[in-house]
Protein backbone atom coordinates (compact mmCIF):
# COMPACT_ATOMS: atom_id res chain seq x y z
CA UNK A 1 0.00 0.00 0.00
CA UNK A 2 1.22 3.48 -0.92
CA UNK A 3 0.59 6.87 0.30
CA UNK A 4 -0.10 9.92 -2.09
CA UNK A 5 1.22 12.85 -0.50
CA UNK A 6 0.54 16.46 -0.64
CA UNK A 7 2.77 19.05 1.46
CA UNK A 8 1.35 22.39 2.45
CA UNK A 9 4.50 24.54 3.22
CA UNK A 10 4.41 27.15 5.94
CA UNK A 11 3.87 29.56 3.43
CA UNK A 12 0.22 28.71 2.36
CA UNK A 13 1.66 26.93 -1.13
CA UNK A 14 0.02 23.55 -1.97
CA UNK A 15 2.61 20.93 -3.89
CA UNK A 16 1.14 19.01 -6.29
CA UNK A 17 0.77 15.44 -5.00
CA UNK A 18 3.56 12.60 -4.77
CA UNK A 19 3.38 9.23 -4.12
CA UNK A 20 5.68 6.92 -1.05
CA UNK A 21 6.26 3.74 -1.05
CA UNK A 22 5.64 3.12 2.85
CA UNK A 23 2.33 3.33 3.83
CA UNK A 24 3.17 4.16 7.67
CA UNK A 25 2.17 7.73 8.25
CA UNK A 26 4.24 8.87 10.57
CA UNK A 27 7.51 7.49 8.68
CA UNK A 28 8.85 10.62 6.65
CA UNK A 29 11.67 9.53 5.12
CA UNK A 30 10.08 9.18 1.70
CA UNK A 31 8.20 12.19 1.96
CA UNK A 32 11.67 14.40 2.31
CA UNK A 33 13.29 12.56 -0.25
CA UNK A 34 10.43 12.50 -2.66
CA UNK A 35 9.84 16.33 -2.12
CA UNK A 36 13.56 16.97 -2.77
CA UNK A 37 13.14 14.43 -6.16
CA UNK A 38 10.57 16.14 -7.58
CA UNK A 39 10.49 19.98 -6.11
CA UNK A 40 14.09 20.05 -5.47
CA UNK A 41 13.16 21.38 -1.95
CA UNK A 42 14.71 20.30 1.05
CA UNK A 43 12.25 20.48 3.97
CA UNK A 44 11.73 19.26 7.36
CA UNK A 45 7.93 17.51 7.66
CA UNK A 46 5.97 18.95 10.48
CA UNK A 47 3.21 17.61 11.05
CA UNK A 48 -0.09 15.56 9.60
CA UNK A 49 -3.12 17.85 8.35
CA UNK A 50 -5.37 15.35 6.95
CA UNK A 51 -5.93 11.66 6.05
CA UNK A 52 -8.06 9.94 3.88
CA UNK A 53 -11.21 8.77 5.83
CA UNK A 54 -11.49 5.60 7.16
CA UNK A 55 -8.09 4.79 7.08
CA UNK A 56 -4.99 4.58 9.50
CA UNK A 57 -2.19 4.11 6.87
CA UNK A 58 -1.39 4.65 3.60
CA UNK A 59 -4.06 6.92 1.25
CA UNK A 60 -4.22 10.42 0.43
CA UNK A 61 -2.31 12.33 3.45
CA UNK A 62 -1.34 16.22 3.79
CA UNK A 63 1.43 17.31 6.28
CA UNK A 64 2.89 20.84 6.81
CA UNK A 65 6.25 21.39 6.05
CA UNK A 66 8.99 24.08 6.15
CA UNK A 67 11.84 24.49 3.42
CA UNK A 68 15.07 24.15 5.76
CA UNK A 69 16.56 27.82 6.43
CA UNK A 70 12.98 29.06 5.78
CA UNK A 71 12.95 32.68 7.12
CA UNK A 72 9.63 33.83 5.15
CA UNK A 73 5.98 34.20 6.32
CA UNK A 74 4.76 31.48 8.21
CA UNK A 75 0.46 30.64 7.98
CA UNK A 76 -0.04 28.78 10.92
CA UNK A 77 -2.17 28.35 14.02
CA UNK A 78 -0.95 27.05 17.35
CA UNK A 79 -2.43 24.53 19.59
CA UNK A 80 -1.88 23.55 23.55
CA UNK A 81 -0.45 20.60 22.72
CA UNK A 82 1.41 20.76 19.94
CA UNK A 83 5.13 19.13 20.60
CA UNK A 84 7.52 21.75 19.87
CA UNK A 85 9.18 19.56 16.90
CA UNK A 86 5.81 20.00 15.20
CA UNK A 87 5.38 23.59 14.92
CA UNK A 88 7.44 25.90 12.39
CA UNK A 89 10.79 26.49 13.34
CA UNK A 90 10.88 23.81 15.66
CA UNK A 91 13.04 20.89 13.83
CA UNK A 92 15.54 23.82 13.28
CA UNK A 93 15.92 24.38 17.26
CA UNK A 94 16.40 20.71 18.03
CA UNK A 95 19.08 20.34 15.54
CA UNK A 96 20.81 23.16 16.80
CA UNK A 97 20.24 21.75 20.12
CA UNK A 98 22.10 18.76 18.73
CA UNK A 99 24.97 20.93 17.32
CA UNK A 100 25.62 22.59 20.73
CA UNK A 101 26.10 19.30 22.55
CA UNK A 102 27.66 17.17 19.92
CA UNK A 103 31.53 17.97 20.11
CA UNK A 104 32.27 17.28 16.01
CA UNK A 105 30.39 19.00 13.14
CA UNK A 106 27.06 17.44 11.85
CA UNK A 107 27.58 16.63 8.24
CA UNK A 108 24.30 15.47 7.16
CA UNK A 109 20.98 15.31 8.38
CA UNK A 110 18.22 12.44 7.78
CA UNK A 111 14.96 13.62 8.81
CA UNK A 112 12.83 9.40 9.79
CA UNK A 113 9.71 10.15 11.70
CA UNK A 114 7.25 12.83 12.75
CA UNK A 115 3.78 12.23 14.95
CA UNK A 116 2.52 12.75 17.96
CA UNK A 117 4.84 10.45 19.71
CA UNK A 118 8.22 11.58 18.63
CA UNK A 119 9.83 13.35 15.84
CA UNK A 120 13.59 11.16 15.00
CA UNK A 121 16.52 12.46 12.86
CA UNK A 122 19.56 10.14 11.79
CA UNK A 123 22.55 12.48 12.15
CA UNK A 124 25.86 11.86 10.03
CA UNK A 125 28.95 13.53 12.13
CA UNK A 126 32.29 13.02 11.09
CA UNK A 127 32.80 10.85 13.88
CA UNK A 128 29.55 8.14 12.97
CA UNK A 129 26.21 8.14 13.11
CA UNK A 130 24.07 9.76 15.95
CA UNK A 131 20.55 9.53 16.65
CA UNK A 132 18.30 12.25 17.93
CA UNK A 133 14.97 11.98 19.13
CA UNK A 134 12.40 14.27 20.68
CA UNK A 135 9.34 12.84 22.48
CA UNK A 136 6.22 15.04 24.04
CA UNK A 137 5.75 15.85 27.65
CA UNK A 138 4.02 12.41 28.06
CA UNK A 139 7.09 10.84 27.26
CA UNK A 140 9.91 12.52 29.51
CA UNK A 141 10.88 9.51 31.50
CA UNK A 142 11.95 7.76 28.36
CA UNK A 143 15.90 10.05 28.46
CA UNK A 144 15.38 8.82 32.67
CA UNK A 145 14.62 5.00 31.71
CA UNK A 146 17.31 4.99 28.92
CA UNK A 147 20.45 6.62 31.42
CA UNK A 148 19.20 4.07 34.08
CA UNK A 149 19.90 1.19 31.31
CA UNK A 150 23.11 2.41 29.78
CA UNK A 151 21.56 1.00 26.53
CA UNK A 152 20.92 2.84 24.19
CA UNK A 153 23.99 5.12 24.85
CA UNK A 154 22.35 8.43 25.86
CA UNK A 155 24.90 10.87 25.04
CA UNK A 156 22.47 13.81 26.15
CA UNK A 157 19.41 15.06 26.81
CA UNK A 158 17.09 18.04 27.85
CA UNK A 159 13.99 19.05 29.69
CA UNK A 160 12.63 19.38 26.70
CA UNK A 161 12.01 15.67 25.24
CA UNK A 162 15.37 16.06 23.19
CA UNK A 163 17.92 12.99 23.39
CA UNK A 164 21.28 12.15 21.56
CA UNK A 165 21.72 8.11 21.01
CA UNK A 166 24.83 6.82 20.40
CA UNK A 167 24.17 4.31 16.97
CA UNK A 168 23.40 0.73 17.51
CA UNK A 169 25.10 -1.25 14.37
CA UNK A 170 21.84 -3.28 12.77
CA UNK A 171 18.74 -2.62 12.02
CA UNK A 172 14.76 -3.18 13.64
CA UNK A 173 14.14 -6.62 14.16
CA UNK A 174 10.78 -6.85 13.05
CA UNK A 175 10.01 -10.06 11.80
CA UNK A 176 12.06 -11.91 14.20
CA UNK A 177 11.87 -15.43 14.30
CA UNK A 178 10.84 -17.84 17.64
CA UNK A 179 14.46 -17.76 18.17
CA UNK A 180 14.95 -14.14 19.01
CA UNK A 181 11.61 -13.44 20.22
CA UNK A 182 13.03 -15.80 23.38
CA UNK A 183 16.29 -14.44 23.39
CA UNK A 184 14.05 -10.89 23.50
CA UNK A 185 12.48 -12.58 26.71
CA UNK A 186 15.26 -13.36 28.66
CA UNK A 187 17.14 -9.89 27.87
CA UNK A 188 13.64 -8.35 29.45
CA UNK A 189 14.01 -10.78 32.03
CA UNK A 190 17.58 -9.51 33.41
CA UNK A 191 16.79 -6.06 32.91
CA UNK A 192 13.57 -6.76 35.25
CA UNK A 193 15.61 -8.79 37.90
CA UNK A 194 18.11 -5.99 38.05
CA UNK A 195 15.36 -3.73 38.59
CA UNK A 196 14.26 -5.32 41.51
CA UNK A 197 17.81 -5.00 43.05
CA UNK A 198 18.25 -1.05 42.32
CA UNK A 199 14.47 0.34 42.10
CA UNK A 200 12.84 2.32 39.66
CA UNK A 201 13.97 4.77 37.59
CA UNK A 202 13.63 8.24 38.07
CA UNK A 203 10.29 10.06 37.04
CA UNK A 204 9.00 6.66 35.86
CA UNK A 205 5.21 6.40 36.08
CA UNK A 206 3.35 3.90 37.76
CA UNK A 207 0.87 1.55 35.29
CA UNK A 208 -2.17 3.91 33.93
CA UNK A 209 -5.25 3.98 35.84
CA UNK A 210 -7.79 1.31 34.31
CA UNK A 211 -11.40 1.94 33.34
CA UNK A 212 -13.64 -0.24 35.84
CA UNK A 213 -14.52 -3.29 34.93
CA UNK A 214 -16.94 -6.39 37.04
CA UNK A 215 -14.36 -8.85 36.58
CA UNK A 216 -11.35 -6.14 37.01
CA UNK A 217 -10.47 -6.74 41.08
CA UNK A 218 -10.84 -10.54 40.47
CA UNK A 219 -7.99 -10.23 38.28
CA UNK A 220 -5.75 -8.07 39.92
CA UNK A 221 -6.23 -10.40 43.40
CA UNK A 222 -5.00 -13.83 41.41
CA UNK A 223 -2.04 -11.33 39.78
CA UNK A 224 -1.17 -10.73 43.41
CA UNK A 225 -1.54 -14.64 44.57
CA UNK A 226 0.98 -15.86 42.08
CA UNK A 227 3.80 -13.19 43.86
CA UNK A 228 4.81 -12.11 40.83
CA UNK A 229 6.72 -8.57 41.78
CA UNK A 230 6.64 -5.28 40.17
CA UNK A 231 9.24 -4.08 38.56
CA UNK A 232 10.78 -2.14 35.13
CA UNK A 233 7.95 -2.93 32.20
CA UNK A 234 9.16 -2.11 28.59
CA UNK A 235 5.38 -1.38 28.28
CA UNK A 236 5.55 -2.43 24.09
CA UNK A 237 8.21 -4.87 24.10
CA UNK A 238 7.70 -6.15 20.10
CA UNK A 239 10.91 -7.27 17.71
CA UNK A 240 10.40 -3.82 16.49
CA UNK A 241 11.59 -2.42 19.60
CA UNK A 242 14.38 -4.18 19.63
CA UNK A 243 17.60 -2.96 17.31
CA UNK A 244 20.57 -4.47 16.29
CA UNK A 245 21.22 -8.22 15.06
CA UNK A 246 19.58 -11.30 15.84
CA UNK A 247 23.02 -12.02 18.43
CA UNK A 248 23.08 -8.44 19.64
CA UNK A 249 20.01 -6.66 20.44
CA UNK A 250 19.35 -3.63 22.58
CA UNK A 251 15.47 -2.88 23.77
CA UNK A 252 14.42 1.09 22.44
CA UNK A 253 11.81 2.61 22.65
CA UNK A 254 11.20 2.86 25.88
CA UNK A 255 8.29 6.05 25.72
CA UNK A 256 5.34 3.28 27.43
CA UNK A 257 7.20 1.89 30.34
CA UNK A 258 6.09 1.87 33.73
CA UNK A 259 6.22 -0.16 37.11
CA UNK A 260 3.96 -3.25 37.07
CA UNK A 261 3.88 -6.59 36.22
CA UNK A 262 6.50 -8.26 34.06
CA UNK A 263 3.86 -10.33 32.78
CA UNK A 264 2.89 -7.65 30.59
CA UNK A 265 5.39 -7.73 28.18
CA UNK A 266 5.73 -11.53 27.96
CA UNK A 267 1.89 -10.60 26.28
CA UNK A 268 3.04 -8.00 24.41
CA UNK A 269 5.94 -9.76 22.68
CA UNK A 270 3.75 -13.26 22.25
CA UNK A 271 1.24 -11.51 20.65
CA UNK A 272 2.69 -12.20 16.86
CA UNK A 273 3.63 -15.84 17.59
CA UNK A 274 1.35 -19.08 16.48
CA UNK A 275 -0.34 -20.58 19.55
CA UNK A 276 2.22 -23.13 20.08
CA UNK A 277 5.00 -21.03 19.98
CA UNK A 278 3.34 -18.42 22.26
CA UNK A 279 2.62 -21.25 24.47
CA UNK A 280 6.60 -22.27 24.49
CA UNK A 281 7.90 -19.24 25.18
CA UNK A 282 5.36 -18.06 28.10
CA UNK A 283 6.90 -21.42 29.71
CA UNK A 284 10.22 -20.85 28.87
CA UNK A 285 9.47 -16.70 29.98
CA UNK A 286 8.16 -18.73 33.41
CA UNK A 287 11.39 -20.85 34.13
CA UNK A 288 13.29 -17.68 34.13
CA UNK A 289 11.52 -16.17 37.08
CA UNK A 290 10.66 -19.45 38.68
CA UNK A 291 14.59 -20.01 39.03
CA UNK A 292 14.73 -16.17 40.45
CA UNK A 293 12.12 -16.03 42.64
CA UNK A 294 11.47 -19.85 43.74
CA UNK A 295 7.60 -19.93 44.60
CA UNK A 296 6.17 -17.70 42.34
CA UNK A 297 3.55 -18.64 39.56
CA UNK A 298 4.46 -17.16 36.37
CA UNK A 299 2.16 -18.93 34.16
CA UNK A 300 -0.69 -17.73 36.11
CA UNK A 301 -0.20 -14.21 36.57
CA UNK A 302 0.12 -14.40 32.59
CA UNK A 303 -3.42 -16.06 32.55
CA UNK A 304 -4.82 -13.23 34.95
CA UNK A 305 -3.87 -10.79 33.06
CA UNK A 306 -4.49 -11.32 29.51
CA UNK A 307 -8.02 -8.94 29.64
CA UNK A 308 -6.31 -6.46 31.86
CA UNK A 309 -3.27 -6.20 29.25
CA UNK A 310 -5.87 -5.49 26.46
CA UNK A 311 -7.28 -2.93 29.40
CA UNK A 312 -4.35 -1.20 29.57
CA UNK A 313 -4.03 -0.89 25.71
CA UNK A 314 -6.84 0.99 25.82
CA UNK A 315 -5.24 3.22 28.68
CA UNK A 316 -2.59 4.12 26.80
CA UNK A 317 -4.53 5.25 23.94
CA UNK A 318 -7.10 7.29 25.54
CA UNK A 319 -4.28 8.49 27.05
CA UNK A 320 -2.63 9.12 24.02
CA UNK A 321 -5.94 10.97 22.95
CA UNK A 322 -6.15 13.36 25.85
CA UNK A 323 -2.64 15.06 25.19
CA UNK A 324 -2.48 15.27 21.81
CA UNK A 325 -3.88 17.83 19.24
CA UNK A 326 -6.92 16.65 16.95
CA UNK A 327 -4.97 16.50 13.97
CA UNK A 328 -3.47 13.75 15.22
CA UNK A 329 -6.33 11.85 16.44
CA UNK A 330 -6.77 9.74 13.27
CA UNK A 331 -3.36 7.77 13.79
CA UNK A 332 -5.09 6.23 17.08
CA UNK A 333 -8.76 6.12 15.15
CA UNK A 334 -10.68 3.33 16.87
CA UNK A 335 -8.37 1.86 19.29
CA UNK A 336 -10.05 2.73 22.74
CA UNK A 337 -12.79 0.77 21.64
CA UNK A 338 -11.08 -1.77 19.70
CA UNK A 339 -9.11 -3.02 23.60
CA UNK A 340 -11.72 -2.35 25.50
CA UNK A 341 -13.90 -4.60 23.46
CA UNK A 342 -10.83 -7.21 23.13
CA UNK A 343 -10.74 -6.73 27.47
CA UNK A 344 -14.42 -7.94 27.82
CA UNK A 345 -13.75 -10.78 25.14
CA UNK A 346 -10.78 -12.14 26.78
CA UNK A 347 -12.50 -12.03 30.24
CA UNK A 348 -15.73 -13.47 29.37
CA UNK A 349 -14.25 -16.12 27.09
CA UNK A 350 -11.55 -17.45 30.18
Amino acid sequence: MTREVTLLLVDGTALAPFEVDYPWWQEVRGVVSGARKHFGLDLSVLRILSTEPGLTNGGRVTYLAEPVGWAGPVHDTDHPLRPDYAKPGGPSRTLAWAQQVLDCPITNVHQQRTWNLSAIWKLETERGLVWLKQVPRFFLHEASVIGYLGQPPLIAADDQGRMLLADVPGEDLYGAQFEVHRDIAEDMVRIQLRALQTGPPRGLPPMLALAPQPWLAERLERVAAAGMPDTLVHGDLHPGNVRGTPAQRTIIDWGDSFWGQPGFDILRLTERLSKEDALVLVRHWAELWREALPGCDPEAAVEALRPVAALRNAAVYANFLAHIEPSEHPYHAGDVPFWLAEAQRIAGGE
